[in-house]
């Protein structure tokens, strides 16, 4: 089957986003919402984005016109989906909503359609079990912004069939990403899994140890290799985001994240990070302020605790056949802006270090920090 036609359902920053490379690759593209307003809007920003790339010198006027012109706003919903051949599916992160939209889609959508879900926590078999085709039904995980992500995580269900799957991969690099398979549509993938325990654990590390956020978050700058600090990306990731998905996950997996209260009290406290002006820190304005850290400050904070939390992760992920070393390095790298592999940092931290750390942590606090039997046999 060669791809032509995709429908995308929802015109959000995700969906526009979306619509915008799969046109720039020469797609045919519907994009889809409920309300032409909300049409109106994505069609200016997908605009603004394409002159400012003409501007720039990316692209020639006569390319950013066309690739404009392949992208056709559309309320109707049998109107949009009656020439799709994939459905990516961008709606908010709501399991009820998007059995709902599932349900009306299976309806409409002809049967050989593909059904692909832009989530980033929700399980992929969850969602294909309201509809009558759960082996076309895949999860397709873009980040934000996707004009300028390279990664998109691929997440087969259980009823996936590998031709999707690889169809879907097939997609991914066409649009000039780079897909990273989740084998198995375990809870936050593998992004998530690594990167959302990780604030949690900040948060333990400030309460147990009494490190500062400027402390922890230069450690995990200059010693971890990040592009920020975990309290920083998490401000710019949004509160918003950071605990739906602590939700989702620890609903399904209680070994996978062990919240701490603080995430969801700033949640209900509307202090979401960047875009609130206020998380972890505060910001003046909505130009991207970073906060000021330094190798001094980093000096001062020994972040063992934070390596432990995700290599631990990584650990079940590979253990639980979801992932490999080399895929899961490509995602960090990709995905979180790691500019050092995370066995790498935790062989300079030393991985018998880490178990004792671990070991003890779960004597202490609970069976959660347990290490993996592949971190065991990695000593």
């Amino acid at each position: 089957m060669s791809l032509k036609n995709i429908t995308v359902l929802g015109s959000g920053v995700m969906g526009h986003g979306i619509a915008q490379v799969s046109a720039t690759a020469g797609y045919n593209v519907v994009l889809r919402d409920i309300e032409q307003g909300f049409l109106d809007r994505a069609m200016e920003k997908i605009r603004w984005s394409l002159d400012k790339l003409v501007s720039k010198e990316k692209i020639t006027k006569d390319e950013g016109d066309s690739i404009f012109a392949r992208i056709k706003p559309v309320v109707d919903l049998s109107e949009a989906v009656k020439d799709a051949q994939l459905i990516i599916e961008v709606v908010p992160e709501i399991m009820d909503l998007k059995k709902k939209v599932y349900a009306e889609l299976d309806k409409t959508a002809g049967p050989n359609v593909i059904f692909a879900s832009n989530t980033s926590t929700l399980p992929i078999t969850e969602i294909a079990s309201t509809t009558t085709r759960p082996e076309k039904v895949i999860g397709i995980h873009f980040f934000n912004p996707p004009q300028l992500m390279k990664l998109v995580e691929v997440i087969p269900g259980e009823k996936t069939s590998p031709e999707i799957t690889a169809l879907t991969e097939d997609y991914v690099r066409s649009v000039k990403k780079t897909p990273v398979l989740c084998r198995r549509d375990v809870p936050g993938f593998i992004v998530n899994r690594l990167f959302i325990p990780m604030v949690h654990e900040a948060c333990y590390m400030m309460d147990r140890e009494g490190y500062s956020m400027t402390e922890i978050d230069s450690a995990v700058k200059f010693k971890l290799g990040f592009p920020m600090g975990i309290f920083e990306l998490a401000d710019f990731t949004g509160m918003d985001v950071i605990h739906k998905a602590t939700t989702e996950m620890h609903l399904r997996d209680k070994k996978v994240i062990n919240p701490h209260p603080t995430i969801e009290k700033m949640y209900n406290e509307k202090k979401l990070g960047q875009k609130s002006g206020e998380g972890f820190y505060k910001y003046s304005d909505d130009k991207y302020e970073r906060v000021l850290l330094s190798e001094e400050m980093a000096e001062k904070c020994n972040p063992i605790h934070l390596v432990a939390n995700i290599l631990n992760n990584a650990a079940w992920l590979v253990t639980n056949k979801a992932s490999d070393i080399e895929e899961l390095e490509k995602a960090a790298s990709l995905g979180l802006g790691l500019k050092k592999p995370m066995f790498e940092t935790g062989k300079e931290f030393g991985i018998r270090n880490i178990v004792n750390e671990l070991n003890k942590l779960a004597d202490k606090y609970g069976e959660f920090y347990r290490p993996d039997p592949l971190l065991i046999s990695m000593q």
